[in-house]
């Protein structure tokens, strides 16, 4: 025998039962009737081990009772004969030399030896390692399965077959053809395999199918695993790769949604690449594609109705139709409320109206509008708060650069902070605001198109600055309280609630170290205005003028009254020198 014979395996112990092909079951049946007795019958010597021609001279309940010319007859245990309806007496058989005599001094022969050895003959003498041959599956053992391919032969678990095996019970007295793997002489056993030649037959069907195979195709093909990606499917000889994009037009999360292990279905051929011996598969490329019609049947501006069938953080898709999913942005979802997670307005499995915005079908997208099937209340906003009317607003929101407001549901307009107070220098709306208050505002502005309303609080009122030349003259004195106190000077609220700035210069008409050595905040002063800026909202005022003027007035005071007094005192003077004289 060649070395490719020199296969090992574990069970190499286990022999079994043998069954042919008919052309080989004749070849055995002349194998047995030529092959002769190793010991002639006249003669007296006999060797364990042998087979022997012997003729059946009686029959008990249990044994048959064969002369094969030694000194005395042998047993045969009955049930060794495969058949034994068909014994009669005289008729020759074959028998195995098992023992020269046992305890009682008789011959011990075996029907069931004798015919292992023929088979183990025959299988030495036909067969080979890498033969085929036809057997059937007999029962079960440890590690596989015993075969009939005229003796028994060993068949591992793992070349059963090629596919996954649910249950050995399903091949017991199945016919099938192997492959002979090993023949261990030694242990006279024999190990064959099915998977080989399974698996040489799918190569040459794969082989085959890749020659003839054409894109386009429509194959039938039976589901063999199911993975998250796709499915695979046995096109009888090759695998090809059903992917879960190219199982329907609808969305789907997982193929099993569609389809079962063992299902069959007839795919479309999508792509063939023989150099690798892959094929990709088509299910849904045997129906119309419903995007091909799509702009006709959608166009921008249809009200449609559909269930919403997913939701994200950024929106909610909704299914028109089989295969036909759109979009509802969270923008797109309500015309009075800032939506920043679409469950607020809708539910997975709402039936809702939307209305078609725009389609993109080159990348298979619909953009909806539920706010669109709806009023909008912008639309009539221009009419309704024109310019210059007076509206109540909800405080909603505070920011550095203002504070939005409320006018209606839907309708948000912003006060800016430079538009709170005429008068005062506001750095943050919190400090003459909070959320929650109504207040009464002027419409500014109204930009229908950007959603925006411009509204003052400031403007309720006259600008103080427009007539501060006239109300307020340089060279007049105000009084006021010291608002705020700063390294240049200090800033007054006069009565008009307008601030003026007294310079650290024009503090005092004596020298001093800092501002608080002067003035602290909430003193009570009055100060000479010294420069009106309306334009840039300015008032300069000066304490040290108006105390040089305070004084000069005192002097002057001074002066007149010591003139009055010396002139009354001469007056007084005269008159007593007149009376003196008289």
């Amino acid at each position: 025998m060649s070395n490719k014979h020199q296969t090992t395996w574990k069970d190499d112990n286990i022999v079994d039962d043998v069954s042919f092909q008919e052309k080989d079951a004749e070849a055995f049946k002349n194998l047995l009737e030529s092959k002769g007795s190793k010991v002639p019958k006249e003669s007296g010597s006999f060797t364990v081990g042998s087979i022997l021609k012997g003729r059946i001279v009686e029959f008990t309940k249990d044994h048959v009772v064969v002369d094969v010319g030694l000194k005395s007859e042998g047993l045969v245990p009955i049930q060794e004969f495969s058949d034994p309806s068909e014994l009669t007496l005289d008729c020759e058989v074959e028998v195995f030399l098992d023992q020269p005599e046992d305890d009682q001094g008789q011959i011990v022969l075996s029907r069931e030896k004798a015919e292992r050895l023929r088979q183990w003959e025959y299988i030495i003498e036909h067969c080979e390692e890498g033969s085929i041959v036809k057997g059937r599956v007999l029962r079960k053992v440890k590690g596989g399965l015993m075969v009939d391919i005229g003796m028994e032969a060993f068949l591992p678990g793992s070349q059963i077959d090629n596919k996954r095996i649910k249950n050995l019970d399903d091949y017991i007295d199945k016919t099938y053809e192997f492959k002979i793997l090993k023949i261990n002489i030694e242990r006279k056993n024999v190990v064959v395999s099915r998977r080989e030649l399974l698996e040489a037959e799918r190569m040459s069907k794969k082989t085959e199918l890749l020659e003839n195979i054409q894109e386009g195709d429509v194959r039938e093909g039976i589901v063999k695993n199911i993975t998250d990606f796709g499915v695979f499917l046995d096109l009888d000889g090759i695998d090809g790769l059903l992917h879960i994009t190219d199982m329907t037009w609808k969305r789907i999360r997982h193929p099993s949604e569609m389809v079962h292990l063992g299902d069959k279905l007839e795919v479309i051929i999508l792509n063939v690449d023989k150099s690798k011996g892959r094929v990709a598969l088509g299910l849904k490329q045997k129906e119309m594609n419903p995007w091909d019609l799509i702009e006709q049947k959608y166009p921008p501006g249809t009200r449609v109705k559909g269930k919403i069938v997913n939701l994200l953080p950024y929106g909610a898709f909704i299914e028109l139709e089989a295969g036909i999913e759109g979009l509802i942005h969270v923008s797109e979802m309500s015309w009075i409320k800032n939506i920043t997670d679409p469950n607020e307005v809708v539910k997975k499995g709402d039936e809702v109206e939307a209305i078609v915005l725009s389609i993109q079908k080159e990348e298979g997208k619909i953009s909806l509008g539920l706010k669109q099937a709806e009023h909008n209340p912008w639309d009539d906003v221009e009419k309704k708060y024109p310019i210059g009317s007076n509206v109540k607003a909800e405080i909603r929101s505070l920011t550095n650069y203002g504070a939005f407001v409320e006018i209606e549901p839907g309708i948000e307009g912003l006060i800016h902070i430079s538009d709170l107070s005429w008068i005062k220098k506001i750095s943050h709306p919190s400090e003459v605001l909070k959320k929650g208050d109504i207040v009464d505002t002027v419409v500014l502005s109204v930009d229908k198109e950007s959603k925006k309303i411009t509204l003052g609080v400031k403007q309720l009122t006259q600008n103080p600055w427009e007539s501060i030349e006239k109300t307020m003259l340089v060279g007049s004195l105000v009084k006021g309280k010291v608002s705020k106190i700063t390294a240049f000077g200090a800033f007054v609220e006069l009565d008009n609630g307008i601030e003026g700035l007294i310079h650290v210069t024009e503090l005092s008409d004596e020298a001093f170290g800092k501002v608080e050595d002067i003035v602290s905040k909430g003193d009570e002063v009055t100060a000479k205005v010294i420069k009106l800026d309306p334009e840039h909202k300015k008032i300069a005022l000066s304490i040290k003028d108006y105390l040089i003027d305070k004084n000069q007035c005192n002097h002057d005071d001074i002066v007149v009254t010591t003139k009055r007094k010396k002139k009354e005192s001469k007056d007084k003077e005269e008159h007593s020198n007149e009376e003196n004289a008289e």
